[in-house]
């Protein structure tokens, strides 16, 4: 039983990490933007369909196609802010959630399109390290690998450069950042791009050790929501704990009783959380 527990804990925090990095993107664009990105979950999936096919295409290694998947997100991330977001940041927020809703329909309903809604899955095999009491399957340790890598550059990016400077400037006081010259447009832009590169990778990481359909990223989005949540509202640092504490509870409920109570589970703590802890449990913008 208590090995069956630790591997459980141990699978459940390794895809935490990738977890936290989806929501890390949405969090990210709250917490700059004041945007909720309802098309969080179409990017997730759609960056699972680039990783799957290039790796059909070129025969390249998926984690060497998943740059190349993330920079996409950065590129869409912009173009969905300058066709659909830019016109209503500071409308009231009923606006924001339906032109970012009307873009999810437009993409998932292109994607499926195309795609239908059948299954995919990424052929990858890597093995995986005894860790004594489990064995681990080198996906997950990979993908973690490249979660933490992706979390320290984006703390990198926001505290240790002048880019980063002025996205945090533009979040705290957007009128203030620019009467100081700072060119709040490009800068929202920017966040919006790199909160839609983060839902990306991490599409392309789960991408690489779960079967997917067009439709798979709305249960990460929801998840995301979740975790912002819990790690607070334009927190990005405390969405990766959310993460890990989300990642946590997937592993360990199955133990315990049946894997449909998951979700239950999961949204029965969103709303927990919502009227006990409003601002997450590590704090958030409010």
């Amino acid at each position: 039983m208590l090995s069956q527990l630790a591997a459980s804990l141990v699978d459940g925090l390794l895809i935490g990490f990738v977890y936290g990095i989806a929501a890390m993107g949405l969090t990210l664009i709250w917490g700059v933007v004041r945007i909720i990105n309802l098309a969080h979950g179409a990017v997730i999936a759609l960056a699972m369909f680039g990783v799957y096919y290039l790796v059909l295409w070129t025969g390249v290694n998926p984690y060497l196609a998943l740059p190349l998947v993330a920079i996409g997100g950065l590129a869409a991330g912009y173009v969905i802010y300058v066709l659909a977001v830019r016109r209503v940041v500071n409308a009231p927020p009923l606006a924001s959630l339906l032109a970012t809703f009307a873009v999810n329909m437009i993409l998932i309903g292109t994607a499926t399109t195309v795609f239908t809604t059948s299954p995919y899955s990424i052929t990858l095999e890597l093995g995986g390290v005894d860790a004594g009491f489990v064995t681990i399957p080198a996906t997950r340790i990979v993908a973690t690998v490249v979660a933490i890598g992706v979390t320290v550059g984006l703390y990198l990016l926001l505290y240790r450069s002048g880019v980063g400077r002025q996205i945090r400037a533009v979040a705290n006081n957007r009128d203030a950042a620019e009467l100081m010259g700072i060119p709040s447009g490009r800068i929202l832009a920017l966040s919006f791009g790199i909160g839609t590169m983060l839902a990306a990778a991490a599409g392309g990481l789960i991408a690489t050790f779960f079967p997917f359909t067009i439709l798979s990223g709305e249960a990460y989005q929801l998840k995301s929501f979740v975790i912002v949540v819990l790690g607070g509202l334009g927190n990005p640092l405390g969405a990766l704990a959310g993460g890990l504490i989300l990642g946590s509870l997937e592993g360990l409920v199955p133990v315990f009783t049946s894997a449909s109570w998951v979700p239950v589970i999961e949204f029965g703590l969103f709303v927990v959380i919502l009227l006990v802890l409003p601002n997450g449990v590590f704090g958030g913008r409010e």
